[in-house]
């Protein structure tokens, strides 16, 4: 990989290598971290991988680093970064501090947006110093993703006298470090699955049913549109909804429900929920008028008793699947 030193990451040159650096779990974002601290000075040893994918990631975007099991990378890194799953983490953590793997004042780290330090308690009983550093963004698996990082938030989780650490190491990544309460991590998780992942959904299913109304290339007609609505809501919030639910128009919305019961019915249960949410913040924020939201409410309720109340592929509740690839065990890990 040859990116380029910038302006927010000095050339290796201008600093020493301080650190040894290992990952355990080439998924997408742990290769990404690992080259980004390469070009602040720090020096990648050992990674771990366990699908061809990871393989070919981390030989891409870590030219030379030599490919080799969990343990190992632990016995010769300095600072490791964990980069799993959420789910698979604990278990990798607790498998490691059993099985010796951790050193006495080595620095771990996990990218974990759910979890914060104490997920790593287990390896901090064994002497490791624990950081959770969660870069609030998505990744390719290639190349481009560090330089993606320049100016991206990370939320930083960890005790408080290693909390210059966490944060050095971040901007060192290009990062811009803001700290979260370890009590408060599921709910800054759950904020980002909303900002973001969801957005990757309701663009899909937006394309799928333009791509059903005619519309030749429905990402054009979207770019602009969506471009513009996200700087708005961005700028402004609430101020910047728009449209027929926050004008009031329940016939509008009821023409939309029999159109996709008609065209869509898998996308029904998602329209009645955003525009039940979307109502009710357009009205506690003065943009709908209470004297329009009892009829656009009636609409909301007699479209989602007919849709035959929660759960099941017709109804509200249902969940999409993990993300990430599991691992194999619990010392193995996963790839995030």
């Amino acid at each position: 990989m040859n990116a380029q030193p910038t302006p927010d990451r000095p050339s290796p040159q201008d600093r020493p290598a301080r650190l040894t650096v290992g990952v355990v779990g080439a998924g997408r974002v742990g290769p990404a971290l690992a080259a980004s601290l390469q070009l602040a000075g720090h020096r990648p040893v050992a990674v771990s991988g366990v699908s061809d994918a990871s393989l070919r990631r981390a030989a891409e975007i870590l030219p030379g680093v030599p490919v080799v099991p969990p343990a190992e990378v632990l016995a010769r890194a300095e600072l490791v970064l964990l980069t799993v799953p959420d789910d698979v983490l604990p278990g990798l953590v607790a498998g490691l501090a059993e099985t010796g793997a951790v050193r006495p004042g080595q620095l771990l780290a996990h990218t974990s947006g759910r979890h914060g330090a104490a997920v790593l308690d287990p390896a901090t009983r064994a002497g490791a110093l624990p950081l959770a550093l969660h870069p609030a963004m998505t990744f390719t698996g290639t190349p481009v993703d560090v330089q993606r990082l320049a100016g991206c938030s990370f939320g930083v989780t960890a005790p408080e006298e290693l909390r210059l650490a966490a944060e050095a190491l971040v901007i060192e990544m290009g990062g811009e470090p803001e700290w979260i309460d370890e009590a408060a991590r599921p709910l800054y998780h759950a904020a980002l699955a909303i900002g973001a992942n969801h957005l990757v959904t309701l663009m899909a299913q937006a394309m799928e049913l333009l791509s059903a109304a005619g519309v030749g290339n429905p990402s054009r007609m979207l770019g602009p549109l969506l471009g513009a609505a996200l700087d708005n809501a961005l700028r402004s919030g609430d101020a910047a909804l728009t449209g027929p639910v926050a004008r009031g128009d329940a016939g509008t919305v009821a023409a939309h429900v029999t159109e996709l019961r008609r065209h869509a019915p898998q996308a029904v249960a998602g329209y009645l929920a955003m525009a039940r949410t979307t109502a009710d913040r357009a009205l506690a924020h003065g943009l709908l008028k209470p004297e329009l939201a009892e009829d656009l409410l009636g609409v909301l309720a007699d479209e989602a008793n007919a849709a035959g109340g929660t759960g099941g592929a017709g109804g509200p509740g249902g969940t999409n699947g993990p993300d990430g690839t599991a691992g194999s065990g619990p010392v193995d890990g996963g790839e995030q």
